[in-house]
C-alpha cells in the first residue's frame, strides 16, 4: 500500500478560504496534478481519499470562492468532507441563503407572496456527490477536476453559476475511495492494476448497500449526508454520479421508467424531465453521443433508500446517471439495437476503444449542465420547492387519497357489475369511458390518507419505536412528543407518545414509512415474466421494525412539543422491592444488549420458560431472570438507563423452569470479498454489544469448530441459491499475504462435513435466506415448498415477490421465538420456505404462512404458493440444533421486528445443548 499523508483533523467549523486580503487570484489556483502527480482521467491513475483531501485544503487556501468544512466521520474515521463554492459575496451571506433555502423547503408559516420574494432573493442550491460505489471510479475522480474548474475558471459561463447558485461537492464514501483507489494502484505495473479482486466491502460494514441505506440512516456517511440535505441545507437540486452505463452507449441521464412512487409529489418528475433533457441536450450540442434515458435501463423512482430517490421524497430533483468508464481502458461495446436513434437514444455512438479521460469529460459536462438548468431556473426551483413543501401541508391538513393499483381494481370491479355505460357527445374518442359517477369508488372514506399517525409510548418495545422516531428525525421529518395524556379516536394515549402529523412538508417521506407500498403487475406482455422492479417493491419501515402505531385519518390535536434531535429513549429503571434478583422482559430488543454486559462480567443470566406474574406485570414466556449478587445491582442500574429497559427487583426466583443462558462464541462467516448481508449482521452485532469473530472458508474447513465456537452464523448470500452464481477468487500469490486466508469457498465435500461434526457435538448453527441451502447438505428431512408437480423449483412466471412485507404466525412457545408476538410482519424476497416431511423427528416449524395471501406491502406473484409453508424452521441435529431463517430476518439493519430471531437462536442454541440437546422443560410444546 502507499504511504498516506497526514489526515488532517477538520473539526466541524467551517474553513474560511482565504476570503479577504490573503486570497490568491483564481489565476494562481493549483491544478490537481500538483498534488496527485498526475491529470485526473489520466489511464491507470487514481487519487485516494488522502490526496484528496489534502488538495482541497489547498483549494481552500488558494481560492476566495470556495469554504471546506467536514459533516461528520466516516465508518472507520476519517472526516468526510464538504466544499462550499459560490460566488465570494454569496459565501459571505452563507447563512442568509441557507435560511432562506430551509424556510422554502419547510413551507411553513409562509404566504405565496413571501414564498415569491424569497426565492427572487435566493441562490438555487446543487449537490453534487461522486464515489458512493468506491469501485465506481469516476464519480469519485470527476468531483476534483468539477471542483477544480469551479474554483479556478474564469469564463462566463462559470462565473454565472457561481452568482446564481450554492454548490456542494460531497465524496461520499471516504473510506471506499481510500481503499479503492490504494489497491487499484499497488502494482507497479499498469497492465496489472484491477480493483476486481479487492478483499472486503467498500463501505466499513454493508458495501454497496450504501446506497440501500438512505430511508433507514444507519451508517454514519448517509447520516452526515441526510443531515446536510434534509436538516441543514435543502438543496433543490442533488446529482449523485454511478457507474456502469448501459451496454453499447456511454451513460444513463434520466427521466426514469415506470412505475414511480405514488407518494411523491408530481413536479419532481417534470423537474427530474427538465434537469435530465439539458443535461442529454449539452451532451449532444458538444458532440458527446452515447447517452440514453428510460427504457433503456431499468432505474425507476419506486424505492425510497437511493440517495438521489430519498431527495425525490423530500422534494428535491434528484439525479442519478450511470456512466461507463475505468482507469484501465475499455471498449464501448457493439449492440445493433443501439445503433439506431430514438427517443431514447437520440444519438447513437460507435463501439470505440474508451479512454478514463472521456469519461470524466462527459461527467463534468452533465454537471455543467445541472449548474446551468440551475441557474438560469434559479427562481423556479426555489419556488418550485415552497410549492411541493406547501402541497404536502395541505393535503395533510385534509382528506386526500393516494390512488394505487388496488384502487383502480376495485374501480373496474365496479365497472363491470354496473350497467353499460353509453357516453353522449362524440363517443369514437371515448369507448373506454365509464360512467364518472363511478369515480366516487375512489374517494371512499375509508381509503383516505391518513392526517398524522400516533406512536404510543406505552407500547412492549418502546426503544425500538424510538429508533423509528430517530429514522424520521435524520430524514428532516417533524415529530412530536405528547406533553401529558390524550384521547383521539376513542383511544387514550400516555404522556410519551410520539405524533407524526402528514400536513407536513415531507409528507411524501412520512407515507412511505408508514403505509403499505403497493407495486403495480409489470409484465412485459400478458402472460410474460415480471419486470423486477428496481431494488425492492416492499419495504415499509415501520413494519419492519415491528413498531405498534395509529393511523388516523380524522384531523386531531394533542399536547406535544417538538422533537428538535435524535433521541434516546427514555431511561429505564428498576421497579420494584426485594434482593432476590431482577426479571426483565424478553419483548425488548435492547435486553440484549444488557444481557450482553451481564454474561460479559459473568453474572448468570436464565431464561424463565413459563409465563410468570410478579408484582402485577405478566411477563411471557422467555423473561430474563437475573439473580442478585456481587456488582449486579449497580451494572443493571447503567445498563436500563442506557437501553431505555426496565428491570423489575424480586424477592426470590419466580416459580417456572430455567433454560441458563451462557456466554457464547459466535462465529460469523463472511467469504472473500465480502458477503453485504454478513456486513449488516456484523454491524448489527455490534449495536448490541455481541462479540464475534468472523471466520472464513479456510477456518471453517480446518475443523475443531467445537474448540473455538459455540454458534456459526450463515448469512443470506454467504451460501448461494444457485452455486453458479459463487464469485470468483484471485490466485493467492497475486494478493498480500494477510489476505490470503479468506481465500475459499464453502463445499459441500470439505466444509458441509465439518459444520456437521460441529452440530452433532452440541453447536448451533443459523442459517439465513439462500444460506439455508445447507438444510440439504446436511441432510434435514426439510424439502422446497416453492416446486411444481415435477419437484422443480418455481419459475418466475408463477411466482415471484420481489420484496414485500408478509404476514407469519408464530409459534411463541418456542425460546427461538420467545419475546415475539404470535402474529409478525417478515421481510420476504423470493426467500426460501419450507416444507417439513410428515413425521420428522426434532424438526419443528416456529413461523410459517398462515393462508394464501399474506402480503401486506409490496408485490407478490403468485403469493397462495406459500400458504402453509414454513418460514422458519428448528432442527436437532445429534447434540446440536439448526436453525433455518427463509426471510431476511435482518435485512439491511431494518426489520428489527425479526432481530430476535436471530438473538435467541444465538443462545438458544449452546443453552439447550448444555442440557444434553434436550428441550428445555415447560416450554409449552
Amino acid at each position: 500500500m502507499r504511504g498516506k499523508l497526514a489526515v488532517a483533523v477538520l473539526g466541524t467549523a467551517l474553513f474560511l478560504s482565504g476570503v479577504g486580503a490573503e486570497a490568491q487570484t483564481a489565476g494562481t489556483v493549483s491544478p490537481p496534478r500538483t498534488v496527485f502527480g498526475f491529470d485526473i482521467g489520466d489511464d491507470y491513475k487514481l487519487a485516494d481519499y488522502t490526496q484528496l483531501e489534502t488538495y482541497w485544503k489547498r483549494l481552500a487556501g488558494e481560492s476566495d470562492r470556495m469554504l471546506l468544512t467536514t459533516i461528520g466521520k466516516s465508518a472507520e474515521g476519517r472526516d468526510q468532507l464538504m466544499a462550499i463554492v459560490s460566488a465570494p459575496e454569496n459565501l459571505a451571506q452563507l447563512d442568509h441563503y441557507k435560511g432562506i433555502s430551509r424556510r422554502l423547503a419547510k413551507a411553513k408559516d409562509l404566504t405565496e407572496a413571501q414564498a415569491k420574494a424569497l426565492a427572487a432573493e435566493g441562490k438555487t442550491v446543487v449537490w453534487i456527490d461522486g464515489g458512493l460505489h468506491a469501485t465506481e471510479t469516476v464519480g469519485a475522480q470527476q468531483l476534483t477536476q468539477t471542483l477544480y474548474e469551479m474554483v479556478s475558471g474564469q469564463d462566463a459561463e462559470t462565473k454565472r453559476f457561481l452568482q446564481d447558485n450554492i454548490i456542494l461537492f460531497v465524496p461520499a464514501n471516504p473510506d471506499g475511495m481510500e481503499l479503492v483507489s490504494d489497491w487499484y494502484m499497488r502494482k507497479s505495473d499498469p497492465a496489472e492494476r484491477s480493483f476486481g479482486d479487492i478483499p472486503r466491502l467498500y463501505q466499513k460494514y454493508v458495501g454497496h448497500d450504501n446506497n440501500r441505506d438512505f430511508l433507514m440512516s444507519n451508517q454514519p456517511e448517509n447520516i452526515n449526508i441526510n443531515r446536510v440535505l434534509y436538516r441543514e441545507w435543502f438543496p433543490q437540486i442533488v446529482y449523485n454520479h454511478h457507474q456502469a452505463g448501459p451496454p453499447g452507449m456511454v451513460v444513463f441521464i434520466p427521466p426514469f421508467r415506470d412505475p414511480y412512487n405514488y407518494n411523491l409529489e408530481p413536479m419532481v418528475i417534470t423537474g427530474l424531465d427538465g434537469v435530465g433533457a439539458a443535461m442529454t441536450d449539452r451532451l449532444i450540442r458538444e458532440g458527446k453521443p452515447g447517452s440514453g434515458r428510460r427504457s433503456v435501463a431499468t432505474y425507476s423512482n419506486w424505492t425510497n433508500a437511493t440517495l438521489r430517490s430519498t431527495a425525490l421524497f423530500h422534494n428535491a430533483i434528484g439525479i442519478l446517471t450511470e456512466i461507463t468508464g475505468s482507469p484501465t481502458p475499455m471498449t464501448i461495446d457493439l449492440l445493433p439495437k443501439n445503433q439506431i436513434a430514438r427517443n431514447d437514444l437520440p444519438m447513437p455512438i460507435a463501439p470505440q476503444e474508451w479512454r478514463f479521460h472521456q469519461p470524466i469529460a462527459y461527467s463534468v459536462s452533465m454537471n455543467r449542465a445541472v449548474l446551468d438548468f440551475a441557474s438560469r431556473n434559479r427562481e423556479n426551483l426555489l419556488f418550485g420547492m415552497y410549492r411541493m413543501g406547501r402541497n404536502g401541508i395541505e393535503k395533510g391538513q385534509r382528506d386526500s387519497w393516494t390512488i394505487t393499483p388496488t384502487d383502480i381494481a376495485k374501480l373496474e370491479a365496479a365497472v363491470e357489475a354496473a350497467p353499460p355505460f353509453k357516453p353522449t357527445g362524440d363517443t369514437w374518442r371515448r369507448s373506454e369511458a365509464v360512467d364518472p359517477a363511478l369515480f366516487s369508488t375512489l374517494r371512499a372514506p375509508a381509503d383516505r390518507d391518513p392526517r398524522g399517525y400516533i406512536i404510543p409510548a406505552d407500547q412492549a418495545d418502546l426503544p425500538t419505536a424510538v429508533a423509528l422516531v430517530n429514522v424520521l428525525i435524520k430524514g428532516g421529518v417533524d415529530v412530536d412528543r405528547a406533553t401529558r395524556s390524550f384521547t383521539v379516536g376513542g383511544k387514550t394515549y400516555p404522556a410519551g407518545s410520539y405524533v407524526v402529523k402528514t400536513g407536513q412538508a415531507y409528507r411524501s417521506t412520512v407515507l412511505d414509512i408508514f403505509e403499505p407500498q403497493n407495486h403495480p403487475d409489470d409484465f412485459p406482455y400478458p402472460g410474460g415474466p415480471p419486470i423486477p422492479p428496481y431494488d425492492v417493491a416492499g419495504y415499509t419501515l415501520a413494519y419492519q421494525m415491528g413498531v405498534d402505531f395509529d393511523r388516523i385519518l380524522d384531523g386531531f390535536e394533542a399536547p406535544v412539543e417538538p422533537v428538535a434531535d435524535v433521541i434516546a429513549p427514555p431511561p429505564g429503571r428498576i421497579l420494584g422491592q426485594g434482593a432476590g434478583g431482577y426479571l426483565i422482559s424478553h419483548e425488548t430488543n435492547n435486553a440484549f444488549i444488557i444481557q450482553n454486559r451481564l454474561l460479559a462480567a459473568g453474572k448468570p443470566v436464565f431464561w424463565l420458560t413459563s409465563e410468570v406474574v410478579h408484582g402485577g406485570e405478566t411477563f411471557a414466556p422467555g423473561a430474563f431472570w437475573v439473580p442478585a449478587g456481587d456488582g449486579v445491582r449497580e451494572l443493571l442500574e447503567d445498563a436500563v438507563r442506557d437501553t431505555g429497559v426496565n428491570a423489575y427487583a424480586a424477592a426470590a426466583q419466580p416459580a417456572s423452569p430455567t433454560l441458563p443462558i451462557k456466554p457464547v462464541r459466535i462465529a460469523l462467516v463472511d467469504t472473500y470479498g465480502g458477503v453485504m448481508p454478513s456486513g449488516w449482521i456484523r454491524w448489527i452485532f455490534e449495536q448490541f454489544e455481541f462479540p464475534y469473530e468472523v471466520v472464513y472458508p479456510q477456518g471453517l474447513d480446518a475443523g475443531n469448530l467445537n474448540a473455538k465456537y459455540d454458534v456459526i452464523v450463515f448469512a443470506n448470500d454467504v451460501i448461494p441459491s444457485d452455486p453458479r452464481r459463487e464469485r470468483g477468487q484471485p490466485d493467492a500469490a497475486s494478493i498480500p499475504a494477510e489476505f490470503r486466508g479468506w481465500l475459499g469457498k464453502i463445499t459441500p465435500e470439505t466444509t458441509v462435513p465439518q459444520l456437521d461434526r460441529f452440530v452433532r457435538q452440541g453447536g448451533a448453527l443459523i442459517a439465513i435466506g439462500s444460506s439455508t441451502r445447507l438444510a440439504q447438505d446436511l441432510g434435514l428431512p426439510v424439502q422446497d415448498a416453492l416446486v411444481n408437480a415435477q419437484g422443480e423449483h418455481l419459475p418466475r412466471t408463477e411466482f415471484f415477490v420481489p420484496g414485500a412485507i408478509m404476514t407469519n404466525v408464530v409459534d411463541v412457545s418456542d425460546p427461538l421465538a420467545y419475546g415475539m408476538t404470535e402474529e409478525v410482519k417478515v421481510y420476504y424476497y423470493n426467500s426460501p420456505a419450507f416444507k417439513v416431511a410428515p413425521g420428522a423427528d426434532g424438526v419443528r416449524t416456529v413461523a410459517s404462512f398462515p393462508g394464501p395471501d399474506t402480503m401486506i406491502s409490496g408485490w407478490a406473484l403468485g403469493q397462495a404458493k406459500l400458504d402453509g409453508a414454513s418460514s422458519i424452521v428448528e432442527a436437532d441435529l445429534g447434540r446440536g440444533k439448526v436453525f433455518l431463517m427463509g426471510p431476511e430476518v435482518t435485512q439491511r439493519g431494518q426489520s428489527h421486528g425479526t432481530y430476535k430471531f436471530l438473538f435467541n437462536g444465538l443462545f438458544y442454541g449452546p443453552a439447550a445443548a448444555a442440557q444434553s440437546g434436550a428441550s428445555p422443560a415447560g416450554a409449552g410444546r
